[in-house]
């Protein structure tokens, strides 16, 4: 969305203290929460990090918003993310701010999109989830409400919004240069 002045819509993520913030250019791929057994491990890994700010919704979902790699700058902190894959050789890695122990963004690194933890972003700024995917995978006992649609896995929907970004951005997947001396 552009504003009257004809600039670009921008956002700024950072972590809880401050010291890393990222820069986001344009409107989200989508806003999406995940319930993936993925997201709920690594949301209770770094719930139980010393003063880390929650990661996990009430319900076990992960709140994201997905912007395209080549909308995105990282302005400060970079020396200050942790890298943190669930298994070593994991296509996906979550960028942890170690000044406060929050999680920041996740990458699929074969992906073209970065997907920016929700809670990061001025609450002015963030927008409501859209979608819920991977629900068939949220806790047991969980109710979910009628207030976003609610995908099993990853919709048709969800994947279509993915495949326009990337046709957009030349069928390209740019690196994520966040961290000095973690290879991709």
């Amino acid at each position: 969305m552009m504003t009257g002045t004809q600039q670009p819509e921008k956002r700024i993520a950072s972590c809880r203290c401050g010291a890393v913030t990222l820069e986001l250019t344009g409107p989200p791929i989508v806003a999406a929460t995940c319930y993936c057994a993925s997201c709920q491990a690594a949301g209770a890994a770094f719930d139980a990090l010393p003063g880390a700010p929650g990661t996990l919704g009430g319900d076990g979902g992960t709140p994201y918003v997905l912007m395209r790699k080549d909308r995105m700058v990282w302005l400060s902190g970079t020396g200050e993310l942790d890298e943190h894959r669930l298994k070593p050789d994991s296509p996906t890695r979550r960028f942890v701010a170690r000044c406060c122990n929050a999680p920041v963004a996740l990458e699929f690194t074969k992906g073209h999109w970065l997907s920016v933890y929700s809670a990061h972003l001025a609450e002015a700024e963030r927008p409501a989830a859209e979608m819920r995917t991977m629900v068939k995978e949220r806790p047991a006992g969980v109710e979910l409400a009628d207030d976003a649609l609610n995908y099993d896995g990853h919709s048709g929907r969800f994947m279509w919004r993915l495949l326009k970004a990337w046709a957009a951005m030349g069928f390209r997947a740019p690196p994520v240069e966040a961290m000095q001396g973690y290879g991709r």
